[in-house]
């Protein structure tokens, strides 16, 4: 069984910084990409960022110059980092994980950007 388990998320002042980190674990052979999603109620899941197994990435237009991904292959990991945050960014935000085996998705962590 694969697990994607996201943590970070929180409240925070425009103008902020948080860290999202994402933890895949269980009958992992290989992932080729991993990323971010975010959701607001009523809206679509829409891509935040995207990193390949080759470190390549992609970025949203609204979040680039702001946000950064990374990932560790060793520990399979990844992490957003998440700058200069405006009230807009407010959303779930959702671990994604493409294994040689199927794609995963974590239950989501709560980003809220908020005076």
């Amino acid at each position: 069984q694969v697990q994607v388990v996201e943590s970070g998320g929180g409240l925070v002042q425009p103008g902020g910084s948080l860290r999202l980190s994402c933890a895949v674990s269980g009958s992992i052979f290989s992932i080729y990409k991993m990323g971010w999603y975010r959701q607001t109620p009523g809206m679509q899941r829409d891509l935040v960022a995207l990193i390949d197994n080759g470190g390549t990435t992609t970025y949203a237009d609204s979040v680039k110059g702001r946000f950064s991904i990374t990932r560790d292959n060793a520990k399979n990991m990844e992490y957003l980092q998440m700058n200069s945050l405006k009230p807009e960014d407010t959303a779930v935000y959702y671990c994604y994980a493409q294994i040689i085996n199927g794609i995963y998705w974590g239950q989501g962590t709560q980003v809220t950007v908020s005076s």
